[in-house]
């Protein structure tokens, strides 16, 4: 009978991150499919990316122009990123699960480190979601052919349907 229980829930993941698109996701979700997140909770995933460990960029403005000055990654400074990384992807769960709260929906938030498109996809498998839905930005032809968006990595590699929330169709 558990078994069966668990077979007949769905669970809905939705992918946010710092984007606006990414919230009009969620309040898509909250809006249309309320009747589904009831019976099993909504689960909310950030991921944190891994800082870039070969160099970081130090930017100074000096009146019009900039003055760029690449510095070697230490371990310090990398840790320092990781940190600032996790504490922002809290905020951003921290945020979205208010939001929920506030519908009424009950929330699981989960974050993981790592390349955000390949880290969405792994947690997909990894907490058996059914339906993942993303926000998309109206970027233009010529942006989507030189750099793949989370969105279309998502349709092509992630192990359940995707639902792509395009921000541009959603009422305000």
């Amino acid at each position: 009978m558990e078994e069966e229980k668990k077979r007949c829930q769905k669970k809905v993941m939705v992918a946010i991150d710092e984007r606006g698109c990414s919230y009009h996701a969620l309040m898509w979700v909250l809006k249309n499919l309320k009747e589904s997140i009831t019976k099993s909770p909504l689960v909310i995933f950030a991921a944190q990316p891994l800082p870039e460990y070969r160099y970081f960029t130090f930017a100074a403005e000096l009146g019009f122009a900039h003055m760029y000055c690449p510095l070697l990654a230490t371990s310090d400074l990398v840790d320092s990123v990781k940190k600032k990384n996790k504490k922002v992807a809290r905020g951003l769960l921290e945020k979205a699960k208010g939001i929920c709260a506030r519908q009424g929906v009950k929330v699981e938030t989960v974050t993981e480190v790592g390349d955000p498109k390949e880290t969405i996809c792994n947690a997909v498998e990894k907490y058996e979601i059914s339906l993942l839905v993303v926000g998309d930005q109206a970027n233009g032809i010529l942006q989507r052919a030189f750099q793949e968006s989370l969105s279309s990595y998502c349709l092509k590699n992630a192990k359940c349907p995707v639902l792509v929330v395009n921000e541009s169709v959603i009422p305000k």
